[in-house]
């Protein structure tokens, strides 16, 4: 891998990283901010996805849909389909839930689980990635 990809690669899963890290805090926080936490859950998510397809020289879309990202890394490597039960429905933290006409109260549990779940994609994407 040439330095400039890496460089670009590292960049991605850095803000990944940072995502996954907000996310961990807003749930310690009393009350936990669940939303916030859920947002940036699927952030981590998104980017991690995202650097898998720029390892892969491929310019990744202005899409917050995960379902569509696994897929596009899955069209690379048939090991991520393993990763579309722990996708379904995170994509809706990305916008749904963001804003005041849609917001709902999302319970800890599933704040929690969203986070569970972004920390395994990315781990998951770092696997593949030999940076």
């Amino acid at each position: 891998m040439g330095e400039e990809k890496r460089v670009e690669v590292e960049r991605w899963l850095a803000k990944a990283d940072h995502d996954i890290r907000a996310a961990r805090s807003s749930l310690k926080e009393n009350p936990p901010i669940t939303d916030v936490a859920c947002f940036l859950a699927q952030q981590c998510a998104e980017k991690s996805l995202k650097a898998f397809l720029v390892f892969n020289n491929i310019q990744p879309d202005k899409i917050h849909d995960l379902g569509k990202l696994v897929g596009q890394c899955g069209n690379l490597n048939d090991s991520f389909s393993s990763l579309i039960p722990m996708v379904a429905g995170m994509s809706q933290y990305a916008v749904q839930d963001r804003y005041p006409d849609d917001w709902r109260e999302i319970m800890l549990d599933e704040a929690q689980e969203a986070v569970t779940k972004a920390e395994k994609v990315m781990a998951f994407v770092k696997g593949k990635i030999p940076v």
